[in-house]
């Protein structure tokens, strides 16, 4: 022996230092890059039909999620693909935009017109929600269809403006929503769509949305009508008539009957009590004397 003595470890405790040391490597990985989120105003066909929508329950979205073989899309905040980098055009075909391609979210390419709709006005300021549940920066691109758009039949990208009518970078979160304030395409008149492309600058991801909307005219104003100058007729003279001289003019009355006054009754009945009053008191002091 040369005198330096080995310290025991129990093997349990060479198990517990193990599961720490893996511990500590799972936790200082960097976490892969996830931003989540979905528009909401107007509201996407996922975003409809996810398990936090209203909508879920209806004939679009049961064929959607039968055609998806899903029961149900919790996961309605999760359409995004990687590494796109602005190549969506070549990455995903025609007839796929609203799935991008993504085979649990099939079912969300269905041509069909009676998908959940939001009413707009056509060329009206517009209060676009986008909601996140991880956010992140990014640039939101937002298309709506040309003129003659068939909602029954599959989603090509030249049914799409060749431009976004609104473009947003980095816009502010509240309450858990980006908030985008924009104008809605002008002249637009019945059942549209409007793409939504929301590209990460701080993930490599993606998010990809189709939104149903219904455009209606904006209200016009009634033209108005020119005022019209009126003159109202200056009112005649007064011409006093002299009595005719068959009529003759009423005769004054001698004697005019008196106004009677009811407030006069309370002091007269008031004064004679007193002066009974006061005789009574005399004729008591009258007796008193002569006694």
């Amino acid at each position: 022996m040369n005198g330096r003595a080995c310290a025991y470890v129990p093997p349990p405790v060479k198990v517990l230092y193990a599961l720490v040391a893996v511990a500590v490597a799972v936790l200082a990985a960097p976490a892969p890059a996830q931003a989540h989120g979905a528009p909401t105003n107007p509201v996407s066909r996922l975003a409809a039909c996810g398990t936090e929508g209203t909508s879920s329950g209806s004939a679009a979205c049961k064929a959607a999620l039968a055609a998806s073989g899903r029961q149900q899309w919790a996961d309605w905040d999760n359409l995004r693909l990687p590494d796109v980098a602005g190549r969506d055009r070549e990455v995903i075909p025609d007839g796929k935009l609203c799935s991008a391609g993504i085979d649990r979210y099939a079912g969300l390419d269905l041509p069909r017109a009676d998908w959940p709709v939001t009413r707009l006005t056509s060329g009206a300021t517009f209060a676009f929600a986008y909601r996140t549940t991880i956010p992140h920066e990014g640039t939101f691109k937002l298309y709506v269809t040309r003129d003659g758009y068939d909602p029954k039949a599959p989603l090509a990208w030249s049914d799409l403006e060749s431009k976004p009518f609104l473009s947003v970078e980095d816009p502010a979160v509240r309450d858990g929503t980006y908030r985008m304030t924009g104008k809605l395409p002008a002249g637009k008149s019945g059942r549209h769509l409007i793409y939504t492309i929301w590209q990460n600058s701080s993930t490599p991801d993606t998010y990809y949305s189709c939104s149903d909307v219904i455009f209606a005219a904006p209200a016009t104003k009634a033209p108005e009508q020119p005022a019209t100058a009126t003159t109202t007729p200056a009112p005649k003279p007064a011409v006093a008539q002299a009595p005719s001289a068959t009529e003759a003019p009423p005769a004054a009355k001698a004697n005019p009957e008196p106004v009677s006054s009811t407030r006069v009754l309370p002091l007269i009945g008031g004064g004679a009590a007193v002066i009974v009053v006061l005789g009574a008191l005399y004729a008591i002091l009258l007796r008193r004397k002569r006694r």
